[in-house]
C-alpha cells in the first residue's frame, strides 16, 4: 500500500511541472532611478540623415536612443565589431526621456555638453534588420521642470533584437 501511495505522489508531482517559456523578443528594458522599467512596445528606425533611432514606449512614457547608423555588421559574438557611442558629446548621439501626465510633459535629455552615457550597439543584423545593445545615462531636465528632480538616472539598460523598420521620410 505505501508503494502506491508513493507512486501517487510522484506521478501527481510530476504532473503539476509545466514549462511556461516566455520570450521577451524585440525587449527594451533597463533600471530607471533604481527601479525597474520595461518598455511595452519598441521600435528602431532610420532617419534621413542616416541615424539609427530606438524608441520604447511604456504607457505615458517615451525614452529614445539617437546614434549614427552602425559603419559595419556588428556581431554579438566578437566583442572587438561592438560600436560604442558616448552620450554628452553631440546632439547625433542623444538619450531623451519623457513622461507625460496630468501635470504636463516632462523631458529628460543628453545633448552637446548635457548630461552622460553610453550606448554600445553590440548586435547589428542586416539580413533580419534587427538591432541589440546596452545604455546607460544620465539625463538633465531640459525645461526644469520643477515637479521633477533635476537628473534622471538609466542604468542597466538592454535592448534586444528590437526590429529596424523602413527610412523615415523627409517634411
Amino acid at each position: 500500500m505505501k508503494k502506491y501511495f508513493l507512486f501517487i505522489i510522484v506521478l501527481f508531482t510530476l504532473m503539476a511541472c509545466e514549462e511556461d517559456v516566455r520570450f521577451n523578443n524585440p525587449s527594451f528594458q533597463g533600471i530607471k532611478d533604481n527601479v525597474f522599467w520595461r518598455a511595452v512596445v519598441s521600435t528602431a528606425s532610420v532617419g534621413p540623415n542616416g541615424s539609427l533611432v530606438i524608441e520604447a514606449y511604456s504607457g505615458n512614457e517615451v525614452i529614445t536612443l539617437k546614434m549614427p547608423m552602425p559603419a559595419k555588421v556588428v556581431n554579438q559574438k566578437d566583442k572587438n565589431s561592438y560600436v560604442t557611442y558616448d552620450l554628452g558629446t553631440s546632439t547625433s548621439k542623444m538619450a531623451t526621456y519623457v513622461l507625460t501626465d496630468s501635470n504636463g510633459t516632462t523631458t529628460f535629455t543628453t545633448g552637446l555638453g548635457l548630461g552622460d552615457g553610453q550606448i554600445v550597439i553590440t548586435e547589428y543584423d542586416v539580413v533580419t534588420k534587427t538591432v541589440s545593445g546596452t545604455f546607460k545615462f544620465n539625463a538633465e531636465n531640459r525645461y526644469n521642470n520643477p515637479i521633477a528632480g533635476p537628473v534622471l538616472n538609466f542604468q542597466q539598460g538592454v535592448f534586444y533584437k528590437v526590429s529596424i523598420i523602413a527610412a523615415m521620410s523627409v517634411n
